[in-house]
């Protein structure tokens, strides 16, 4: 059966609405189960309000897969807990689950990133070129993404002694936390960009060279003008 062009995600508190391929539901997805029971899937527009559930549209994100184009509308429903609604951690172990309802989930779990504003006596700012990802060739803040047991604190530390081979200590300072979705794919990173002091020189530093192409100090305004993130734009702009 063709799965509708565009379904609605409805998530409260951890659960959300699946139905069948008629519409009939709510239904539960079975872990671990391989095959042999009905394709689970978000509810239509019309699904829901033949419902009578009221929601608030958070976003629309789009899922492209070789053969169609699905939009997918992030809603919060407006009513009481819904019990007898999926737990949405147990879609992903069910293969009966529409792969529509697990990538939406799936993309809607934030990207954490710890950053950090290294500072020198002379008020400069550290930044690194980096040689991948999203900012390939650029200047950004030392930090990445969070290992999945670290804390925010912990991991722009971690990431700074990965990438520069130095040691830091964060000041008492609180981080500038931000939050984006850059694209209709959903994705929704948060940012944690806390600050620290440290005086040496790119000739103290062990380079990771397959990530790092340059170190280099850089004046307030100079980094501002060279930050291409939008995290480490917010951050520069809000440091004390």
């Amino acid at each position: 059966m063709t799965h509708p062009s565009t379904v609605v995600y409805l998530e409260h508190d951890g659960k959300v609405l699946l139905v069948d391929e008629d519409g009939n539901g709510p239904l539960l997805p079975i872990k671990g189960r391989q095959q042999g029971g009905v394709t689970l899937r978000f509810p239509t527009i019309e699904e829901v309000a033949k419902r009578g559930i009221e929601y608030e549209e958070k976003m629309t994100m789009s899922i492209v897969f070789p053969d169609k184009q699905i939009f997918v509308i992030k809603g919060y429903p407006k009513l009481e807990w819904p019990a007898n609604w999926a737990w949405k951690d147990s879609v992903i172990s069910d293969n009966c689950v529409h792969p529509v309802v697990r990538e939406a989930i799936y993309r809607c779990i934030h990207r954490l990133v710890s950053k950090v504003i290294i500072k020198n006596d002379q008020n400069k700012i550290l930044m690194a070129k980096v040689m991948r990802g999203h900012f390939k060739g650029l200047w950004t803040l030392p930090g990445g993404y969070m290992d999945h047991d670290e804390e925010p604190s912990e991991g722009c530390v971690r990431e700074t002694f990965e990438e520069l081979g130095i040691e830091i200590t964060l000041n008492k300072n609180a981080p500038v936390i931000t939050q984006q979705i850059f694209n209709d794919d959903g994705v929704s990173f948060v940012s944690f960009t806390y600050q620290a002091s440290w005086n040496g020189t790119v000739e103290d530093m062990n380079l990771l060279t397959e990530e790092i192409a340059d170190a280099r100090w850089f004046t307030f305004e100079e980094a501002t003008a060279n930050a291409v993130s939008f995290f480490d734009s917010e951050a520069l702009k809000n440091h004390n």
